[in-house]
């Protein structure tokens, strides 16, 4: 059994809609009134939720937003891109990994409202990383891009955005 399908196993990992495998391993109980949340949300939320997620060479996570900050945090494997694209159409490719001495990240910020994806870089087996949002994460707040409306916005990076859709 690879690396990869131990932690699959022993961290009951589960297929993740945009793609990977995750596990939800905190949600907070307290809950914040949708009525003190801003408008982009649609009822209440928890204080904050957590993620283990884990992609492997040719998987990704298919680009999506949130309706919340997202702190990708790199647990082991290799390193990993974290692509987004700001509401401006800013593009910023983030490489998250343990070598810090030569640039990668340990965290990484994804601000609300952007577009994000994620794949393994090159020569990379498999990366364990994971995700905490606050306030925490609800599918109501997941939106998946559509690779022609997305690239019709912002057709400056057309072909990332159809290779990540």
């Amino acid at each position: 059994m690879s690396n990869r399908e131990i932690l699959i196993k022993h961290l009951n990992l589960k297929p993740h809609p945009e793609g990977g495998f995750y596990a939800e391993t905190y949600r907070d109980k307290g809950t914040i009134s949708k009525t003190a949340l801003p408008d982009r949300f649609g009822g209440d939320r928890n204080y904050s939720t957590a993620i283990l997620f884990l992609l492997s060479k040719g998987e990704f996570s298919r680009l999506h937003r949130i309706a919340s900050d997202e702190v990708w945090h790199f647990y082991g494997g290799d390193p990993l891109v974290v692509f987004e694209i700001s509401p401006s159409g800013e593009l910023k490719e983030t490489l998250l990994g343990q070598d810090v001495l030569s640039g990668q990240k340990l965290q990484h910020v994804v601000p609300a409202g952007a577009w994000f994806g994620a794949y393994p870089a090159a020569g990379s087996a498999y990366c364990l990383v994971g995700a905490t949002v606050a306030p925490g994460f609800d599918f109501a707040d997941f939106e998946l891009a559509e690779a022609e409306k997305l690239g019709a916005e912002f057709p400056q990076h057309k072909a990332a955005i159809e290779r990540l859709c």
